[in-house]
């Protein structure tokens, strides 16, 4: 008891230097991180994640044993559950810190010599390449393309991308789960493997499963029906086959649109989609304890080890993650190379990314009710039933996020205090606690996702997120599996009202909280420690009821879809390109590009009058040639929109736009610094706002009269 009192008592000293680990920390962690290892390496990852754990170990001490308030019954409940909040919160943390302590950089493989070598898995992808490219391991590949009502020009550009993949032998087959009579003409023009079957029994499982029985190649691949490969997908995959414990290879998932998230707040191409996290931490921790997720699209699967589980897994929404586990518990491997080779379309509203997350919310706690639940199963290790806790609890921790969200309310409500604590004890035992879990956490994740986006994007779906795993627990199979919508457009602005209601409630409950904090109720460090004064006193309830204030209306402008009237994308691509106005030939750049026209940077300044100019287009990189129509976009640009493309017009524009090798690149996300400024911007300029007056311009330049082009003097 006595070390207890030890460490959760302040040392006798001025206040000023309460401020010293936290100053300290901050200039270790500043040259562990910028300095020595700007990327973590096995050292600086574990010297971290050590830091981490003893600051984890030192504030719960603090936290359970110096700061409960027992005060009243009411008092006591709150306190004890922000205390459980927190565990429930931190546990997942201090999982995935175990985790990150087992990454190594560099893993032991035997080479062919039979020495011990150290490679990562991009080492071993470089090495295995070498004898896909020179013929000696040449595996026959069927390449599956689910589909479920997904439209034709979705499917068109799928099929174009996969069949521009180099390699000398696949076979690409279309799983038409709807029995689209256009879907197999679509297959018939690009003479692609057609396949359907008589019922939707077990969705997307059951048309893989039956596709397997049609098929037999030593390899199977799988992209979800709008998932693009890079032209080097299968020389950079196949190759890890020639090791027979490898039965699945996950790549991550890329994305040529923006979440919904970033489009709703105007941060399109500057905040990283919403799954990075994931791919880029997550996947290799799990990938170096051996619990990889199988993400449904853009894996590789050995046959005879998919032959041997009898299939994919049909009892569970995500029968993607449980077949991985039961692979894994078969024995085999399950890979994760963490190369962008692949990119298809994310939600394209925040309702379908809401209705998507909570498909993936109820599909993974489905495993407490189904034989391949992780934690039960036999023959996986205790490390990897660690890495699918993690995944479990991760769900779980939306009801830690509410209980932060709601717990102002209760000293406004209720006058709760749930922490007993001085400004001095937060400045001593909090702050090098929460500093350090801010500082470090981009920098682990690969600088995916700054702590304040990462919070922005739980907090959307907190309420509707508890009520799935609430109902998942008690009624795991109640709902089918429902296929994201996808190739959507919209003319206008949409709110979510069905979404947004718990958040308008608290947001208007956190601005009485706020009120009543700042001019009704006396500081409640004051009423615990009668030697500060309201004046100075470090008031944790006005702070935290602004912070989740500000974040409520960020999330209800998130809830805000705004207009997407084109259902294609264009990509940020510059090419030289030939030009013809009738007589007149300008060579020119592009700066944007789609399956449906493109913008150009002209040489010289020009004015388009009438946007209706027929204009010919040559892109000499590809040998593509098109006709289109030119219109103005300003004194510099045109807007050129081709008119309908053949068929080998196609198969030259769609793998000049997706399946360039290397074009999907890790993103950096926005600092903290950054991410801060950037959502006080949106709270300020509200998208809905910004882009009304946007289309208010285009209107106006579009119905000026104008009928010739010209040279602008």
């Amino acid at each position: 008891m006595h070390f207890v009192n030890l460490l959760t008592s302040l040392p006798l000293m001025p206040d000023y230097y309460l401020w010293v680990p936290t100053i300290i920390l901050f200039i270790g962690i500043w040259f562990i991180t910028r300095v020595l290892s700007p990327q973590p390496r096995t050292w600086s990852r574990r010297l971290i994640v050590a830091l981490m754990f003893l600051l984890i170990a030192r504030y719960l001490v603090w936290r359970i044993f110096a700061t409960l308030n027992f005060s009243n019954p009411m008092t006591s409940t709150f306190s004890l559950g922000l205390l459980a909040a927190e565990l429930l919160g931190l546990s997942t943390s201090i999982i995935q810190l175990i985790l990150l302590f087992k990454i190594r950089d560099r893993s032991t493989t035997t080479n062919s010599t039979g020495a011990i070598a150290f490679e990562d898995r991009q080492s071993q992808a470089d090495r295995y390449a070498i004898d896909v490219l020179a013929g000696h391991y040449l595996p026959s590949v069927d390449v599956l393309i689910p589909s479920y009502n997904e439209p034709e020009f979705i499917l068109r550009r799928t099929i174009i991308g996969v069949q521009a993949m180099k390699y000398p032998d696949f076979r690409v087959y279309l799983l038409d789960d709807t029995r689209r009579p256009e879907i197999r003409a679509l297959a018939t023009e690009l003479d692609c493997r057609y396949i359907s079957r008589f019922d939707n029994r077990y969705a997307k499982a059951g048309n893989l499963n039956h596709a397997i029985e049609q098929t037999k190649s030593e390899l199977i691949v799988c992209f979800d029906a709008d998932f693009i490969p890079t032209q080097n997908f299968l020389q950079r995959t196949v190759g890890f086959f020639q090791n027979p414990q490898i039965a699945l290879l996950q790549t991550p998932q890329s994305f040529y649109n923006p979440d919904p998230i970033a489009r709703n707040l105007g941060l399109e191409n500057i905040i990283t989609p919403d799954e990075e996290v994931f791919y880029r931490q997550i996947q290799p921790m799990r990938d170096a304890v051996g619990s990889v997720v199988c993400a449904g699209t853009s894996f590789v699967l050995r046959r005879l080890a998919i032959e041997e589980i009898g299939g994919f897994v049909t009892n569970s929404l995500s029968e993607d993650y449980f077949t991985a586990i039961r692979l894994a518990a078969k024995g085999y491997q399950v890979a994760y190379l963490n190369e962008k080779l692949s990119a298809g379309l994310a939600a394209e509203n925040i309702a379908a990314h809401a209705a998507q997350r909570l498909r993936w919310a109820r599909g993974t706690l489905q495993a407490f009710f189904i034989s391949s639940n992780p934690l039960t199963i036999s023959g996986l290790s205790w490390m990897q039933r660690l890495g699918h806790l993690e995944g479990i609890l991760h769900w779980f921790t939306s009801f830690s996020r509410a209980y932060f969200l709601l717990m102002p309310l209760a000293y406004a409500f209720f006058a709760v205090i749930p922490i007993r604590a001085t400004g001095a004890e937060l400045i001593y035992f909090f702050l090098p606690f929460y500093f350090t879990q801010l500082a470090t956490f981009a920098w682990l994740n690969g600088n995916s996702r700054s702590a304040l986006l990462s919070d922005i994007y739980s907090l959307v779906l907190v309420f509707p997120l508890m009520a799935t795993v609430c109902d998942a627990m008690f009624r795991p199979f109640t709902q089918g599996f429902k296929v994201t919508p996808k190739g959507m457009a919209n003319n206008k602005f949409v709110f979510n009202w069905h979404l947004a209601w718990p958040m308008l409630i608290l947001f208007i409950l956190n601005i009485y909280s706020l009120g009543h904090i700042l001019f009704i109720t006396p500081d409640p460090i004051v009423l615990i420690n009668a030697k500060l004064q309201p004046s100075t006193g470090f008031s944790l309830g006005w702070i935290w009821s602004t912070y989740n204030l500000l974040m409520i209306a960020v999330a209800l402008m998130i809830l805000i879809d705004v207009p997407r009237p084109d259902p294609y994308e264009y990509f940020t691509l510059r090419h030289r390109v030939k030009i013809s106005f009738g007589n007149q030939v300008y060579w020119c750049t592009t700066t944007m590009m789609s399956e449906i026209g493109c913008y150009l940077t002209l040489p010289e300044k020009l004015v388009l009058i009438n946007t209706s100019l027929p204009v010919s287009l040559e892109i000499p990189e590809v040998d593509l040639k098109v006709t289109g129509v030119a219109t103005i976009s300003d004194s510099t640009t045109i807007h050129v929109l081709f008119d309908p493309l053949s068929l080998s017009q196609q198969r030259q524009l769609i793998p000049l736009l997706f399946c360039h090798p290397g074009q999907w690149r890790h993103a950096r996300s926005p600092g903290e610094f950054r991410s801060i400024w950037l959502l006080l911007k949106v709270l300020l300029c509200p998208q809905l706002f910004i882009r009304q007056r946007r289309r208010k311009a285009v209107k106006v330049i579009h119905n000026e009269p104008s009928s010739v082009i010209s040279h602008k003097s």
